[in-house]
């Protein structure tokens, strides 16, 4: 009897002893077994440490408005697992998963996967099954050994480099870049959406033989009063209006989507240049993505942001900054391995009150209310918060709190913002 979704995903957590397991010799030798379709007639893939999944959302709603049937991976989900898997704009559905699990499992035989490396192989499957012009897939850790990188991008796009995930990827930006460096391919572009990359990128990319496109070099995004202008090395230059995704840095993610997008279309096969200016416009009031600054209703509104790094943090403390002045209560819950002390210095006194969640309860990985108060309050003496068990007690705490034309703020890891949307219906 054939498993359901939920059966699936549960059987996919034992197969392999460690939930993380870098390398690509197993995953692809069972994508070899499968046949090892292309999985669509051109592929972008999308690293980098933060805005893999806003740009993602961009390229996918750019490349929809041009026409082009489209394919998008991505990772974590948020509520269902179905989220991973996008055609043309919609989340596949259980049986078409389980079709696709069952003909990996029928291929795999005795090498083990891990969860992720399932998922990737079945978006694989379903892409080139679907017959696409154009597959988006996000990096789920590092690059050079994450399971995307079996198939060779025609553009690769790394969107930023920090200290993240520094177990498996290195101690310092440059061991991180090196890593990241890993989705390009020699004699094909990568784009570098960060104005300042680390020179391990940038060495990386050079020895590769890539061809690197850097923002504020080979592209540039100026701001202007209503809007902002994009422009190319080659001389293509749009004005073009602000992205719908909320925060600053998503006019850096777009430019970065932009030129991945322009690098396509130099190719000539997949959209004649008069129509690219329209559909960079209509993606760009289109893309959505959930959990990035997404603000649900109320008063005071639920915003809910899956930021859980320093550089994530200080995208967010911008975002806070350019809002009109409110006290902000913030809902904080974060996994072990982050760096917490880094997140909460990057916010500072921005948040007048902090709501600690702890998440040891719902995963192995997660951090106890009483752990995030010690770091809390050795980076901000005298703070004023409260601390609970788990998220729906922080958010709890922070409503009774609130006050109307003030906002509640929970960010800090993939499980509050689900936590936050399930209750809040987003």
């Amino acid at each position: 009897m054939s498993r359901t979704l939920a059966e699936w995903l549960a059987y996919q957590e034992r197969v392999h002893p460690r939930s993380i397991e870098l390398g690509l010799e197993r995953v692809r030798s069972v994508w070899q077994r499968m046949g090892a379709p292309a999985p669509a007639h051109h592929v972008i893939i999308v690293g980098g440490t933060n805005g893999k999944g806003s740009t993602v959302a961009l390229l996918e709603a750019m490349a929809h408005a041009a026409g082009l049937r489209t394919g998008a991976f991505t990772s974590p989900h948020l509520i269902a697992y179905n989220e991973r898997v996008r055609i043309d704009g919609h989340d596949v559905d259980d049986a078409t998963l389980v079709a696709s699990f069952e003909r990996i499992e029928n291929a795999r035989r005795d090498i083990p996967l891990t969860y992720f490396e399932y998922g990737t192989l079945a978006a694989l499957d379903l892409f080139a099954r679907a017959k696409l012009d154009l597959a988006i897939l996000e990096v789920g850790l590092g690059g050079r050994l994450d399971a995307v990188n079996i198939v060779d991008a025609d553009v690769a796009v790394v969107t930023t480099v920090d200290l993240d995930h520094m177990d498996w990827l290195g101690p310092d930006r440059d061991s991180i870049g090196r890593e990241k460096a890993g989705i390009a391919r020699a004699g094909r572009p990568v784009i570098v959406g960060e104005l300042e990359p680390p020179q391990g990128l940038l060495d990386a990319l050079a020895s590769c033989g890539a061809d690197v496109e850097r923002a504020g070099a080979d592209f540039t995004a100026e701001r202007r009063a209503a809007g902002w202008r994009w422009r190319h090395r080659d001389g293509t230059a749009m004005e073009l209006p602000l992205p719908a995704l909320a925060a600053p840095v998503q006019i850096a993610n777009a430019a970065a989507a932009i030129a991945a997008l322009h690098a396509l279309w130099a190719v000539g096969d997949l959209l004649a240049a008069e129509d690219a200016y329209a559909a960079v416009c209509r993606g760009l009031r289109d893309a959505r993505v959930a959990a990035r600054l997404q603000v649900l209703g109320g008063d005071p509104p639920l915003v809910v942001d899956v930021g859980h790094n320093p550089q994530a943090a200080r995208a967010l403390a911008a975002w806070l900054d350019a809002q009109p002045p409110a006290r902000t209560h913030a809902v904080y819950g974060a996994l072990a391995d982050k760096d917490v002390a880094g997140v909460i210095a990057a916010l500072g006194t921005r948040i007048a009150t902090w709501h600690l969640a702890g998440l040891d309860g719902v995963t192995s990985r997660g951090l106890a209310e009483d752990a995030l108060a010690d770091i809390l309050r050795q980076i901000l003496p005298g703070s004023d918060f409260d601390r609970h068990a788990d998220v729906a007690g922080a958010l709890a705490a922070a409503r009774a709190m609130a006050k109307p034309g003030e906002r509640i703020l929970a960010f800090g890891s993939f499980f509050v913002a689900a936590a936050a949307m399930a209750e809040r219906g987003g």
